[in-house]
């Protein structure tokens, strides 16, 4: 790679104490209980690579596929389709419990709610599962895109029959725009991210993701990972399996490597100031991590983050590159997974570590060694198909 991987690592500042709770086991349960209600349900694989594994020099290669979630290829359906639910539920003045998918789409409450509309912003995948959501339960949305989107993901989500447009500003200020044309117009407003006086439907989106680490611990079947290596656009899924992931396994949870483009690395430069400070990462944020390229942390993400995870890097386009070709080209007797440029980001930064002898430093640093069962989550699949191929197939090489 020509370009660095950066690393920062909090030292002694934090409140390991944070609570986890509401991200943790016992609520998965609960929430797993809510999406095995909904359609086309099932169980998104985990593969292990053991031949990658084995050729790296590490103990075990995990990999949970949400390219399968819901026929959406991403991982997103989760948050949206829980925090609708939630939303529902409190219009509804009912527990979670009792508003299943066929209780909240029947005609005394789709009469007694009326006509509702989701809004949100997204690079795709967010707005795909929410637009997914309210075409399943009978509601419509509209879905704002940053500028430079792909045009097959707003069609992915106008399949839905979602109102969508890409706009001319980048990902926070399409936020800001979502917002407060859903205030204008009484909308409500669904987003993946957090600020001080908006956490409700950002933290019942994060519970959402916790399906993902509930389906893991289980198919893990007792084997625990040493090291849990998470991507973070906003930090709302990093945040959500930070915490699951605390919880379950207590002081024995696995050390959490957090990976962002060095483009848009807002949790990298907040941790590595560690000043009490949230720090943005201003304009195009031009990556090839769609998903990733969110410049302004989630709150309520980066609160659990600042707490429990261990190390924060910032990695060039290169590596989500990589790990793309290696995941979709295995080894003989490894499965491919099909994961786009979010998606493959961190076993691409695993792989890197791994084989560059220049990164020695960090890889001992991060405890990477024979002993080490990763664990990753590939978020995504080819969801810009005609860019999937010009990485994998045609050899794009971004740095």
């Amino acid at each position: 790679m020509n370009k660095a991987i950066k690393s920062a690592h909090l030292n002694g500042t934090r409140d390991r104490s944070y609570p986890v709770v509401r991200f943790g086991a016992e609520n998965a349960k609960k929430i797993h209980a809510y999406h095995r209600e909904f359609p086309g349900y099932a169980e998104t694989p985990l593969v292990q690579l053991n031949e990658l594994a084995d050729r790296l020099g590490l103990n075990r290669i995990f990999i949970k596929d949400e390219s399968k979630r819901f026929g959406l290829n991403a991982f997103k359906g989760l948050g949206g389709s829980y925090s609708i639910g939630r939303y529902i539920a409190e219009k509804l003045g009912i527990p979670i419990e009792e508003a299943t998918y066929d209780y909240i789409t029947s005609g005394p409450v789709r009469e007694k709610l009326g006509d509702l509309t989701f809004v949100t912003a997204t690079d795709g995948n967010h707005g795909r599962g929410i637009a997914w959501t309210a075409g399943i339960l009978g509601y419509k949305s509209v879905v704002y895109m940053p500028k430079g989107s792909s045009i097959e993901r707003l069609e992915n989500i106008r399949a839905h029959g979602a109102t969508a447009d890409i706009t001319d500003l980048n990902y926070d200020d399409t936020v800001r725009l979502a917002g407060a044309t859903a205030e204008e117009n009484g909308w409500v407003f669904v987003q993946d991210t957090s600020w001080p006086d908006y956490e409700k439907i950002p933290g019942w989106i994060m519970e959402g993701y916790t399906t993902m680490g509930h389906e893991i611990t289980g198919q893990l079947g007792g084997e625990r990972p040493t090291h849990l290596l998470l991507q973070a656009g906003v930090g709302a899924m990093a945040g959500a399996m930070t915490a699951y992931f605390k919880d379950y396994y207590g002081d024995d949870a696995p050390i959490v490597i957090i990976v962002e483009p060095d483009q848009a690395d807002c949790i990298y430069r907040t941790a590595r100031a560690d000043d009490g400070s949230i720090h943005a990462v201003k304009g195009s944020l031009s990556t090839i991590m769609a998903g990733l390229a969110c410049g302004e942390p989630c709150t309520i993400g980066w609160d659990v983050l600042h707490a429990h995870a261990d190390h924060f890097l910032s990695v060039p386009d290169g590596i989500a590159a990589k790990g793309m070709r290696i995941l979709g080209n295995p080894l003989p007797g490894d499965p491919a997974v099909i994961s786009g440029e979010s998606g493959a980001v961190t076993l691409g930064v695993a792989a890197e570590l791994m084989q560059n002898e220049s990164l020695l430093p960090l890889r001992k640093a991060l405890n990477l060694d024979e002993n080490a069962k990763i664990l990753c989550i590939s978020t995504e699949g080819d969801t810009d198909k005609a860019y999937y191929r010009k990485i994998v197939w045609d050899g794009l090489c971004p740095q």
